[in-house]
C-alpha cells in the first residue's frame, strides 16, 4: 500500500511538471495558477494544519507570528540574499549582468517546494500510523496538490532564467522526495509540536512566493483579465481539492 501512494505522488508531480514544459507559451497563466496554487495551499492546507497540531503547545498568535516569520525570512533572502530584482526591466538587466543571482532564487525556491514535498511524504506516513483512515484522507489531499507542485517548480526555475533541462532536475527530485518521506516515517516519529512550526514556517514561504515573486510575475505585459482568472482559478481548485479530501 505504501509504495504504491509513494509512486502515486511521484506520477502526479511529474505530471505537473510535463504539463507546465509542453505549455511553455502559457507561461504567464501557469504562473498566475501556480500563484494561487501557493496561496491557496499556505491558507487551507498549511496553516490550518499548523494550527491543528500545535493548538497543545502553541498559541494561535504564536503560530501566526512564526508564519510572519516565514514570510520575513523569505523576504530577507529574497531581496537581500538573492537579490531580487524589484522589475521586469531591471529583472532582464540583472539576468544579463548576473545571471547567478536570478538562478539561485530559482534554485532556493524549488528546494522549498522540494522540502515540502519532501514534508508531504512524511505527512502521509505520520498519518497511517494513526489509523488507516486517517491515512488515505492525507494521501488524497497530498496527491491533489502534488500535480500543482509539479507545475510551480517548473514555473519557479523558468521565470528565473533556468533552462528545461534544469526545470526537469529539478522535478524528478521534487517527484521522489514524497517517497523517500513516506520511507523515513518507518524509521521515526515526529512530535506534532516540531511538525507544527515546520508548517507555519512554510506557509510563510508560500505566501511570499506566491503573492510577491510568482503573481506579480504573472501580471506582466499580459492581459490582467485571464491572469487574474487563472490565479483565481488555483486558489478555488486547492480549496476544493482539500474540502473534498476532508470530506
Amino acid at each position: 500500500m505504501l509504495i504504491v501512494i509513494g509512486l502515486a505522488t511521484s506520477v502526479s508531480t511529474l505530471l505537473g511538471g510535463l504539463f507546465a514544459l509542453k505549455f511553455r507559451d502559457k507561461l504567464h497563466l501557469i504562473l498566475g495558477f501556480s500563484a494561487g496554487a501557493l496561496i491557496g495551499v499556505a491558507f487551507f492546507d498549511l496553516l490550518p494544519e499548523a494550527l491543528e497540531l500545535g493548538e497543545n503547545y502553541f498559541t494561535t498568535s504564536q503560530i501566526t507570528s512564526l508564519i510572519a516569520l516565514g514570510f520575513l525570512v523569505y523576504l530577507v533572502l529574497d531581496r537581500l540574499i538573492l537579490l531580487h530584482s524589484h522589475s521586469h526591466a531591471e529583472a532582464e538587466e540583472d539576468h544579463c549582468a548576473n545571471p547567478h543571482h536570478q538562478a539561485t532564487r530559482g534554485h532556493f525556491a524549488a528546494a522549498s517546494l522540494s522540502f515540502h514535498s519532501l514534508l508531504d511524504g512524511i505527512a502521509i506516513g505520520l498519518a497511517f500510523q494513526v489509523s488507516p483512515a486517517v491515512g488515505l484522507i492525507v494521501t488524497l489531499a497530498v496527491l491533489t496538490h502534488k500535480f500543482l507542485d509539479g507545475i510551480s517548480i517548473i514555473s519557479l526555475i523558468l521565470r528565473n532564467g533556468g533552462e528545461k533541462k534544469l526545470a526537469f532536475r529539478w522535478l524528478i527530485l521534487a517527484s521522489i522526495a514524497p517517497p523517500v518521506g513516506l520511507v523515513s516515517t518507518l524509521f521515526f516519529t515526529l512530535p506534532q509540536s516540531a511538525l507544527a512550526l515546520i508548517l507555519a514556517l512554510f506557509a510563510g514561504f508560500f505566501f511570499y512566493i506566491g503573492a510577491s515573486d510568482l503573481l506579480p510575475e504573472s501580471h506582466h505585459a499580459h492581459p490582467t483579465r485571464w491572469t487574474t482568472f487563472a490565479t483565481i482559478l488555483g486558489v478555488v481548485v486547492i480549496y476544493t481539492a482539500i474540502n473534498l479530501a476532508g470530506v
